[in-house]
């Protein structure tokens, strides 16, 4: 459409309570509505109902003329309601409104709470089906991009994925070992007054060795990674989406999920279960002190127990974990930091939710890891 063909920017005033917008709400097509908008009465304490319908094009200049009209007739005591609107329209109308809040330091006037709290309900839901409908777009893109990788070895970015490695997983052996070892301890000491009650002791074992082997290492493993890598992944690529560093990117040619995604997700793929398997050993040498001091089981003794007690199908049960609870908290860091938007309040919102998704999705994948172990007689 010829933006010269499009009529000017006009509001009319069918009835007291009704305004009507018609034409191009435009920065070329509001040059004399000022006029009008400050002729422009309405009754104060009353419901105004603002029809949008004609309005044939807008813009910034004119969302924000736009909304001027709407601030003052609220600060007149008038409820104001804008129907008919573009959706586009109406995007455009809240994103100007939420940036006019901001610098007035004000509730956006066009967001409003929920009416009741099962339209609340309705948002949280239809937001949390949107979030999940993103997050198995991004998996499936994430998976894409890794399958071209692995058919063109040469696109892998190596530096990152060493750099990766050691920031996951090297730097990240002191806590997760204190944590596991600590973890030994607490289980074996839970344990021995029941086993010492039945003349049991020396099963403290079998215990400590199948619950951390199976369940606790790779389980405390994941929800340390997540909180202390996947929070790190949201903040970093959120970081620099809000200072436009992937924007330029793409303007460069460079994919962001070869650069970004890829060499996170197979770091911790590779540095996950390893430090699984430290977390094994420092839980069961927790476990070991715990039983020689609480029931008198020597190390030889829990040894020779230890190995009658743990196969290595259990032991393989727990490594086998890790690199899905790595993929699951690399992919759901990344995701959240690629929906950061806005400023710094963003990035740690994102980031708070990056790192209660993955605790929470990491403990689902465990229960139904259990559920299949299960059903397999493991």
């Amino acid at each position: 459409m010829n933006p010269l063909s499009v009529a000017p920017a006009a509001i009319a005033q069918p009835a007291p309570q009704e305004l009507s917008l018609s034409g191009s709400w435009t920065a070329r097509g509001i040059g004399a509505i000022e006029p009008q908008l400050a002729a422009l009465s309405a009754p104060s304490r009353s419901e105004i109902v603002v029809d949008g319908a004609r309005i044939e094009a807008l813009d910034t200049a004119g969302a924000w003329v736009l909304q001027k009209l709407l601030r003052r007739l609220r600060a007149e005591g008038s409820a104001v309601q804008v129907r008919d609107l573009r959706p586009e329209f109406g995007k455009l109308l809240e994103v100007v409104g939420r940036q006019a809040a901001d610098d007035a330091g004000t509730p956006s006037p066009v967001a409003s709470a929920p009416s009741s709290m099962l339209e609340g309900l309705g948002r949280s839901s239809a937001a949390a089906y949107e979030q999940g409908v993103a997050l198995l777009g991004f998996v499936g893109e994430s998976a894409v991009a890794l399958a071209g990788c692995v058919a063109h070895p040469a696109r892998l970015r190596w530096r990152p994925i060493l750099y990766n490695i050691r920031s996951a997983g090297f730097d990240a052996l002191p806590i997760v070992g204190l944590l596991s070892f600590m973890l030994g301890i607490v289980v074996a000491y839970q344990g021995a007054d029941q086993l010492r009650q039945y003349g049991a002791s020396i099963f403290v074992a079998d215990l400590v060795g199948l619950s951390m082997l199976r369940e606790f290492a790779p389980l405390i493993t994941a929800i340390i990674i997540a909180g202390r890598s996947g929070s790190a992944y949201a903040a970093q690529i959120g970081t620099m989406s809000v200072t436009e560093e992937i924007d330029a990117m793409r303007t460069l040619g460079i994919a962001p999920l070869d650069l970004l995604v890829l060499p996170k997700i197979i770091a911790l793929m590779i540095a996950l279960p390893l430090l699984t398997v430290f977390a094994d050993v420092l839980g069961v040498f927790g476990g070991m002190i715990m039983a020689r001091a609480q029931l008198g089981v020597g190390f030889g003794e829990f040894l020779d127990r230890f190995v009658k007690a743990v196969s290595i199908t259990a032991y393989l049960i727990g490594i086998c974990k890790a690199p899905v609870f790595a993929a699951i908290i690399a992919v759901v860091g990344c995701f959240q930091g690629f929906r950061t938007k806005g400023g710094a309040d963003s990035v740690g919102r994102q980031t708070t939710r990056s790192v209660v998704q993955s605790i929470f999705l990491v403990i689902v994948a465990d229960a139904l890891f259990s559920i299949a172990f299960s059903a397999l007689d493991l």
